[in-house]
């Protein structure tokens, strides 16, 4: 029997693995609201899947959780484009600070780094490449922005150690007051 016009054999887009995927992200969710034991163990009981499917998949909790992170963080915070790289940076600080400082988000991202492993920098990739298209954008006008490298250590590191470590995480005037910080008037 071959495989229906315009899928390949094999690959089931939003199949059972799609299904188990979703299983799994919602109990780590759910597991972490509850301040439960996260095991991968737990995680497959919760999620109605066997643990070998766990350890096949991901294979540590700190990669599960990199898994999780990753899909929550992906395309959550715009790259706005203001035709300033200081309006465009202090609005991309507020919606970061404002995304990290959620309850459930705030959460996730405690969970990754006391996992460690990959889980720590999961959230990292996607706010970096995010950075380095408004600092190309501001190169492509002729300014001379910093390297996403010194952008990330002064806008991410401020607002996820806020986030992670304090009680009180930024709100998105002291984010805006991070790119001052970063570009001096």
């Amino acid at each position: 029997m071959s495989a229906p016009a315009g899928t390949q054999q094999g690959t089931r887009p939003g199949g059972r693995s799609a299904q188990k995927r979703a299983a799994v992200h919602r109990a780590v969710a759910e597991l972490l609201a509850e301040q439960a034991d996260l095991t991968l163990p737990v995680v497959a009981a919760r999620a109605g899947v066997h643990p070998t499917t766990l350890y096949r998949r991901w294979g540590s909790v700190g990669d599960l959780l990199a898994d999780v992170a990753t899909s929550r963080f992906t395309g959550e915070v715009v790259v706005p484009d203001t035709g300033s790289l200081r309006a465009d940076l202090e609005r991309w600080a507020a919606d970061v600070a404002t995304d990290v400082s959620d309850p459930d988000v705030l959460m996730l991202m405690r969970a990754a780094v006391g996992a460690g492993e990959s889980g720590a920098c999961a959230c990292r990739g996607d706010r970096e490449e995010q950075l380095a298209a408004l600092l190309d954008r501001e190169r492509a006008r002729g300014g001379r922005p910093p390297t996403v490298a010194r952008a990330a250590e002064v806008l991410l590191g401020a607002i996820y150690y806020r986030a992670i470590f304090t009680e009180t995480p930024g709100t998105p005037e002291w984010a805006r007051g991070l790119v001052e910080v970063l570009l001096p008037s």
